[in-house]
């Protein structure tokens, strides 16, 4: 162990100023002692403001389970920004994003990755899963929800004969629906995968206030598993209907035998309205940033160019906890105010209520 240490101190004198790692990765761009990387190696395009980047991690990387998520950081103009991704890859295999030109992180890797660029990760997390037995399942899908799912039916179909799956997914058209070709040769070749299209420009939304389209398109959905994922309205209708046909089953048990796993992308804030939100002291940074009262700090902070723990985004995972080293907050999903000087917040679900020092 001494000796490694005398080798390590007589690499820093040998590459000073830079450090050894910082050498090493001249040659190998994932090498980081510091952060986990990962380089571009394919850029697919998938729809017309869609694509999906496959990368090969560096060391540390944790393989994915099928329908797990990953921050990715991305530097713009010398700041880097974190988004979270859903994996589109099947488990087992180099990961892959599949992303929608929504927002200037999206856009900016949709219309600007090319292979040999360099992606910041973290861990990929998240427990929208396959279940751990095999079963008859029904995915549920709309826009680019379809992205976690479609690393599960990569992951399923082709290595399960006996695999029973369902896709309903929904899109505004035929060319806006992404992976479109791969699922109709998936479904060609393998008889127990059965995949609808339901077109919302040609057929309005799919209806979830009565069983009425779900019986129609798969009549055994209450036997099945289902996953689903996508916009908010979409989503809660789901949740509405699975209540309501398990609240019926109270009177008949056989009625409803499967579960409903829900993937959420964002989650409703209240907003700020009437809140001036105030001045926002990142005290570590040494940085003060005006802010109002309906964005959430995590934005606030990213978009100053601060490094932000964040992970979700929407309140679940807790990742983006800090100390609030003074002030009060208002918490975007209840409207509620409130702060103590140490009080750990969510700041990817807080906003200013005045001036607030953060300790970062």
């Amino acid at each position: 162990m001494i000796r490694l240490r005398k080798l390590a101190r007589a690499a820093s004198l040998l590459t000073t100023p830079l450090a050894p790692e910082d050498i090493l990765s001249l040659f190998n761009p994932v090498f980081s002692a510091r952060q986990l990387r990962g380089v571009v190696t394919r850029v697919v395009p998938e729809t017309a403001d869609s694509a999906t980047i496959f990368f090969r991690p560096g060391r540390g990387w944790q393989a994915h389970l099928a329908g797990q998520w990953a921050r990715i950081g991305v530097e713009l103009d010398g700041v880097r920004h974190w988004r979270s991704y859903s994996l589109s890859a099947p488990a087992g295999q180099d990961p892959a994003i599949t992303v929608t030109d929504m927002g200037a992180v999206s856009g900016a890797l949709v219309r600007g990755t090319k292979p040999g660029d360099v992606l910041f990760l973290a861990p990929p997390q998240g427990d929208f899963v396959l279940p751990e037995h095999p079963r008859p399942l029904l995915m549920l899908t709309a826009g680019s929800g379809i992205t976690p799912v479609m690393s599960m039916i990569r992951t399923l179909v082709p290595h399960r004969p006996d695999s029973d799956v369902v896709l309903i997914h929904t899109a505004r058209t035929a060319a806006d629906t992404i992976f479109r070709e791969e699922l109709a040769e998936l479904a060609d070749q393998f008889p127990n995968f059965r995949v609808t299209h339901w077109f919302t420009g040609e057929q309005g939304r799919l209806d979830f206030t009565s069983a009425a389209d779900l019986d129609r398109l798969c009549p055994d959905w209450r036997q099945r598993a289902a996953y689903a994922c996508g916009p908010e309205g979409f989503l809660d209708d789901a949740e509405t209907l699975w209540e309501a046909e398990a609240a019926e089953a109270t009177e008949a048990p056989s009625a409803v035998e499967g579960s409903l796993t829900i993937e959420r992308f964002s989650t409703k804030l209240a907003g700020g309205e009437g809140h001036d939100g105030g001045l926002v002291t990142f005290e570590a940074s040494d940085r003060e940033v005006e802010a109002d009262g309906d964005t959430p700090l995590l934005d606030v902070g990213e978009d100053a160019g601060i490094l932000m723990p964040s992970g979700c985004r929407m309140g679940i995972c807790h990742s983006c906890l800090i100390p609030l080293r003074a002030g009060h907050v208002r918490d975007l999903r209840t409207d509620e105010v409130h702060g103590e000087p140490g009080q750990l917040i969510q700041t990817c679900v807080s906003a200013a209520a005045g001036p607030v020092n953060l300790d970062l």
